[in-house]
């Protein structure tokens, strides 16, 4: 009894704020109440907030996109619920798309670091703008080939770093670039089709691409062009004098009517007129069976595919 007597006095002193008046007990509770809210002592606060946590858990969204296959587009909804959605899937959710379609060319990119754990790298421009650069064609809009050829998604890509090789001149060859096939688009009253195309490179703030357009070139940024995959400015490589002849024919393209851009992140983008082939020359090129190509859109054992 005196057990139980005691208890209904601390439940009572509790609940009525002490021997003070109806008010002041209000006070006292709302005062207890806060004081668990803000101070994060009780326990019923570390249940609520564990609540919160879960919806927006790392984790948790992880194993929702990974069920998923990581879809872009469901990507993209979820990206636009809220700021911190918007902020998971931009420090996590769209670094873990990248890894789980291009695992060895995110390694390649990102220094070298595994394929499990990219943080350990940096990627300019942007996770997003990686992502988008994967899975969307930027087309050609007004300058040089293909005027007005819409974007659009491509979820089946392949890039190259032996493609990357032959869009470096021979000055900047120590940098390393991935540059996918042109993306062919049929323009109305032309006869050739327009090759889309683009690219990234590893550690562009230190490679000799950069270098020489800052310091060697002083190449000018183009003033109306912007890159389609993060908004950044662009160089224009044929203005700066540094696109080899090597770029037209790994492309297919005619000579002298190819034009790319390189933005200050290091993302690549470009068209040009492709060149049609007979039927002697339509067969699968040298770099069909190159080690280091990397292709969108499926999987593969010894990670040759995205």
């Amino acid at each position: 009894m005196r057990e139980s007597a005691l208890t209904m006095r601390r439940l009572s002193g509790t609940s009525n704020g002490g021997s003070g008046g109806a008010s002041g007990g209000n006070a006292g509770g709302s005062s207890g109440a806060a004081g668990h809210w803000e101070g994060g002592g009780g326990n019923a606060a570390a249940r609520v907030r564990g609540v919160n946590a879960g919806i927006m858990d790392e984790k948790v969204l992880q194993l929702v996109f990974r069920a998923l296959n990581w879809d872009p587009q469901s990507l993209c909804v979820v990206a636009r619920v809220s700021r911190r959605l918007r902020a998971v899937a931009e420090r996590v959710l769209w670094r873990e798309l990248c890894v789980s379609r291009a695992p060895r060319m995110v390694a390649a990119l990102t220094g070298g670091a595994a394929a499990s754990a990219p943080a350990a790298g940096r990627i300019g421009g942007g996770w997003p703008a990686l992502a988008k650069l994967l899975l969307f064609c930027c087309g050609a809009a007004g300058t040089g080939a293909g005027a007005g050829v819409p974007g659009h998604f491509a979820p089946v890509s392949r890039f190259s770093k032996t493609s990357g090789r032959s869009f470096l001149s021979r000055r900047c060859a120590g940098d390393l670039l991935y540059v996918s096939d042109p993306c062919e688009h049929a323009v109305p009253g032309a006869a050739d089709d327009v090759g889309a195309y683009r690219g990234v490179f590893r550690g562009f703030m230190r490679s000799r691409t950069r270098a020489w357009l800052v310091g060697h070139r002083d190449a000018a940024l183009e003033p109306r062009v912007r890159c389609p995959y993060c908004g950044a400015r662009v160089w224009s490589m044929t203005a700066a004098g540094l696109a080899p002849r090597s770029a037209s024919r790994r492309l297919g393209a005619y000579e002298g009517r190819v034009e790319y851009f390189v933005c200050v992140s290091g993302h690549l983008h470009g068209s040009c007129w492709l060149a049609r082939l007979s039927d002697s020359e339509g067969g699968a090129g040298p770099d069909g069976s190159d080690a280091d190509d990397v292709s969108a859109g499926a999987s593969d054992e010894d990670d040759a595919d995205l």
